[in-house]
C-alpha cells in the first residue's frame, strides 16, 4: 500500500516514524503487556508519558517556568466558551481582533459571557490581512485581548508577535489560538497571557487541546463555570480531574520526541519556510492560479489558492486524487483550494503537488 500526500487541514498528516512507532506500540507499551489506550490515567505508566510529553512540549517552546501547560478536551472551539468564563474575572469587556473566521467565531461565542469589543478587524479587506498593531483600538479595561494567530481557513498568518507594550498596553494578557501553526516557528511566550489550540493540525489526533497559561491568570473562574473546565482546577490536578484524552497524549508525545529529533522548532521553521516559498513562488509566477492574501500576512502552513478558470475546480480535484494528492478542496466558506503544509508534511509532498499544479496549467490552459 502507498501512501497518498496529505493536505487536510485537520485532522491532517502525521509524520511516518511516529505512526509506525505508535503501530508497534500497539498492543504492548515498552513491555508493560498493554497498551496505552488501555492503560489506567493514573497508572505510573500513563502518567510517565504525560509527563515526558508536558516536559518535552515545554522544552520545545522554552515555555517558562510560570507558565501551566493543561492538557484539556473539547477543542479550539470549546476554548472560544472556557477561556472568556475562566479570564473574565471581575472585568466586563473583552477585546478581539478580529482577521478570518476562527477570530469571527470566537468574538461570537464570547459575547455570551462578556461585552466583545472589536479592537480591530480585517474584514474591509476579505480578511487578507492583519491589522498592524497601531490601527487596534482596545478597550479601557479589558480582561484580555483575543487573537487567532494563523486563520486556518483564509490562509493569514500574523506577521508579528502581538506585544501590547508597543501601544502602551503591556498590562492585558494577550491570548492567542495557534491551532493551526503552533510549533511551526519560534515564538516568545511570555508576550502571552494564554496560548491554546487543537492538537489535529500539528500536534496529533483530534481530542486534545493544548493550553499554555500565566500562573496569575487562574483562579477567575466564573462561578458558573464546568469544574472539569476551570483552568485552575486543572491545573490543580495535573491535568488529570477528569479522565484526559490519554492516547491523543501519547501520539503528542511521540510527535514531540520526532520534532527534537528534526532539531527542533528552529529547525522545522527552516523547512517550513522552504515548503511555504516554493508553493508560493509558483503560484505567484502562475497566471492559470492566484493566492489572493496580502504577501506579507501569508501562512506558511495553510496555502488557499484558487483556479482562475473555476470551471476546472472539479476537475482539478479528481485529477490530483488519481495523481495521490488529496483533501485540496478548500472550505466551503470560501472556495477553491487549499493545501496545509504543516510540519509532518515534507518538501517532497509540496514538489509533487507544484508539479501537478503545473502539468494541470499547461494540459487545461
Amino acid at each position: 500500500m502507498s501512501r497518498v500526500w496529505n493536505f487536510s487541514a485537520g485532522p491532517a498528516v502525521l509524520p511516518e516514524a511516529v505512526l509506525r512507532q505508535a503501530a508497534d506500540e500497539m498492543l504492548d507499551w515498552h513491555g508493560s503487556g498493554m497498551g496505552v489506550m488501555e492503560m489506567s490515567h493514573r497508572g505510573k505508566e500513563f502518567t510517565a508519558i504525560a509527563a515526558q510529553a508536558e516536559a518535552d512540549l515545554r522544552e520545545l517552546l522554552a515555555v517558562p517556568a510560570n507558565y501551566r501547560i493543561l492538557f484539556m478536551q473539547g477543542g479550539a472551539i470549546a476554548e472560544n466558551a472556557i477561556i472568556p468564563m475562566n479570564l473574565m474575572g471581575d472585568r466586563r469587556v473583552a477585546d478581539y481582533v478580529v482577521t478570518g473566521s476562527w477570530s469571527q467565531k470566537s468574538q461570537k461565542e464570547a459575547r455570551k459571557y462578556a461585552e466583545v469589543n472589536i479592537a480591530a478587524s480585517s474584514e474591509a479587506s476579505g480578511f487578507a490581512s492583519v491589522p498592524a498593531m497601531a490601527e487596534w483600538k482596545l478597550s479601557a479595561d479589558p480582561a484580555y485581548v483575543f487573537t487567532c494567530t494563523n486563520e486556518t481557513i483564509g490562509g493569514v498568518e500574523y506577521p508579528f508577535e502581538p506585544d501590547l507594550a508597543q501601544i502602551g498596553r503591556g498590562e492585558v494578557p494577550v491570548v492567542a489560538d495557534m491551532s493551526s501553526h503552533i510549533l511551526s516557528r519560534a515564538i516568545d511566550v511570555s508576550k502571552y497571557g494564554l496560548i491554546f489550540g487543537g492538537a489535529q493540525k500539528n500536534i496529533g489526533p483530534a481530542g486534545l487541546t493544548i493550553v499554555i497559561v500565566r500562573e496569575d491568570l487562574l483562579g477567575r473562574a466564573m462561578p458558573h463555570c464546568p469544574t472539569a473546565f476551570d483552568f485552575k482546577t486543572v491545573a490543580d490536578n495535573g491535568s488529570m480531574y477528569n479522565t484526559p484524552p490519554t492516547y491523543a497524549i501519547y501520539i503528542a508525545g511521540l510527535v514531540f520526541q520526532w520534532l527534537k529529533r528534526q532539531g527542533g522548532v528552529a529547525a522545522i521553521e527552516v523547512q517550513n519556510v522552504a515548503k511555504a516559498k516554493l508553493l508560493y513562488d509558483f503560484l505567484d509566477a502562475s497566471d492559470f492560479y492566484e493566492n489572493r492574501v496580502e504577501r506579507a500576512c501569508r501562512s506558511r502552513m495553510n496555502v488557499p489558492f484558487f483556479l482562475k478558470d473555476e470551471a476546472l475546480n472539479e476537475a482539478f480535484l479528481a485529477e490530483s486524487k488519481a495523481a495521490g494528492l488529496v483533501q485540496l478542496k478548500g472550505h466551503k466558506s470560501v472556495g477553491g483550494m487549499r493545501a496545509s503544509i504543516y510540519n509532518a508534511m515534507p518538501l517532497a509532498g509540496v514538489a509533487a503537488l507544484v508539479d501537478f499544479m503545473r502539468d494541470f496549467a499547461a494540459r487545461r490552459g
